[in-house]
């Protein structure tokens, strides 16, 4: 099997994105709103609250957007990064100077809102497969910048992250394939390059190709853009020789045909991709 658990995001990650998050919207000048109106020394507090059902995700983002913005604003979680939690469930609580909490607002809600609409679409997915054995992945589509904290997101939605990028785990795609000339050739060249104790996985479109990376050895198959029955039909000449990956145009509506076909794990952009933001918002106390 291949590993496709690993997603560790670094506390220094996390300072770089939220970093640029802020100096987007604070540039040089800051909250010129909220500095006009209030002073330094005003202090308030604020609830932080989850206006729909979801599987929550981006606590550490929020907190570290907090301490950028003020070190004194203090964080409260009152759920944690994988908790589902129902629709008005409060979130957190900060407390400290006024303009550091609406400072800080805009941005740690867009963190929550994002990760926690990947969380809870990956929940989705892993309900409709549930009992299958089936496991549900990401894949490479995620936003610019953000892709560690999506799949961390994943994570806390009960599915995998896959592989992080082009630099940690080899995936033979249709292009690689037609400039190599093959799937055999393709692979042969990585053996020669990597050794063969680093896993290979090859996309395939076709029967044909199937059983060419069979031929060829690899760990894993990635069955792409097929039907359940085509899939079923793959998982049957596999045989048990390869890990089988479904994945092209999969919601959580056909997850469950591509599971019981005997799909060993699901990827599906369009957790990553396509999740709707989820609905938080912060209240000031009166």
């Amino acid at each position: 099997m291949i590993d496709f658990h690993h997603n560790n995001v670094s506390a220094a990650q996390i300072r770089r994105i939220v970093s640029l998050a802020l100096e987007e919207d604070l540039d040089a000048a800051g909250d010129i709103t909220s500095k006009a109106i209030f002073s330094r020394d005003d202090a308030g507090a604020a609830r932080v609250i989850v206006r729909e059902e979801a599987t929550v995700s981006g606590m550490e983002a929020a907190a570290e957007v907090c301490l950028q913005v003020d070190p004194d604003l203090k964080w409260l979680p009152l759920v944690g990064d994988g908790d589902r939690v129902p629709a008005a469930a409060e979130a957190a609580r900060l407390e400290g100077r006024v303009i550091s909490i609406l400072t800080a607002e805009r941005t740690l809600l867009n963190f929550l809102s994002v990760l926690s609409g990947v969380a809870s679409a990956t929940a989705d997915f892993v309900a409709a497969v549930s009992g299958t054995g089936a496991r549900i992945a990401a894949t490479r589509k995620t936003t610019p910048g953000l892709r560690m904290l999506e799949k961390q997101a994943v994570i806390h939605g009960g599915g995998e992250p896959h592989r992080a990028g082009l630099f940690d785990a080899v995936l033979i795609k249709d292009n690689h394939i037609a400039a190599a000339g093959g799937i055999v050739p393709a692979v042969a060249r990585v053996r020669d390059e990597l050794g063969r104790k680093t896993p290979v996985e090859v996309e395939v479109e076709s029967v044909e190709q199937l059983e060419e990376a069979l031929a060829a050895g690899v760990d894993r198959v990635l069955l792409d853009n097929m039907t359940p029955e085509a899939a079923a039909a793959c998982v049957r000449i596999t045989a048990g020789k390869a890990e089988i990956e479904a994945s092209g145009g999969i919601d959580a509506g056909s997850a469950r045909a591509f599971a019981e076909a005997g799909a060993d794990i699901i990827s599906a952009g369009g957790i990553t991709r396509s999740a709707p933001g989820i609905d938080f918002s912060l209240e000031m106390a009166q």
